[in-house]
């Protein structure tokens, strides 16, 4: 490498291995944690313990909320694991390609030993990375589908309500503002 802006970027790419491996740790632990977690909510669905059904409990504690919010909720809670699904596989890459650098530098030396401990980096580090997005995947598309059908449940019980009391709207579908407005 005999261009200074060759050099600079080698070095810059070199720069951000530890981070990318540090991140990619950091994913594959909250991966385990997502399922863990995950787990016992299940365990809790399937014994029907309220605990297990969360937009079902925030509605108990806050008879106010409407559907958009405890959508808005939803999502919320499913939106650092779905970036975690698909940050993870590109950080793998990443933590791929950077030691190839080395490698191929240290195969052009003729020294093997170097070659082999930056391939054990690079092919360790997406393994690790693509475990954690797949675990987080999973665990994403089936809290998205129990949140649909609490939110389909909710909806239903709402407009059951609505039906049977037409003249006065169900509480859980008052919002704060008409809350308000007549209490004044």
């Amino acid at each position: 490498m005999t261009n200074p802006i060759e050099t600079t970027m080698y070095d810059i790419s070199q720069f951000f291995l530890y981070p990318v491996l540090l991140a990619i740790a950091a994913l594959f632990v909250h991966a385990f944690y997502a399922l863990g977690a995950f787990a016992w909510q299940a365990w809790q669905r399937a014994q029907g313990k309220p605990a297990g059904f969360e937009l079902h409990a925030v509605r108990r504690a806050d008879p106010y909320l409407d559907l958009v919010a405890l959508e808005s909720l939803a999502v919320k809670r499913l939106e650092f694991a779905r970036i975690a699904t698909r940050v993870a596989p590109m950080l793998g890459l990443v933590a791929t390609m950077i030691p190839m650098g080395p490698a191929l530098k240290a195969l052009a030396d003729g020294a093997l030993q170097d070659v082999s401990r930056s391939l054990m980096v690079a092919f360790s580090a997406v393994i690790l990375a693509l475990l954690s997005a797949a675990i987080s995947f999973t665990v994403v598309n089936v809290r998205k589908r129990w949140y649909s059908v609490d939110l389909a449940a909710i909806e239903a019980e709402w407009m059951a309500a609505a039906h049977s009391a037409p003249k006065a709207p169900p509480a859980a579908a008052v919002t704060p503002i008409q809350k308000q407005e007549a209490a004044a």
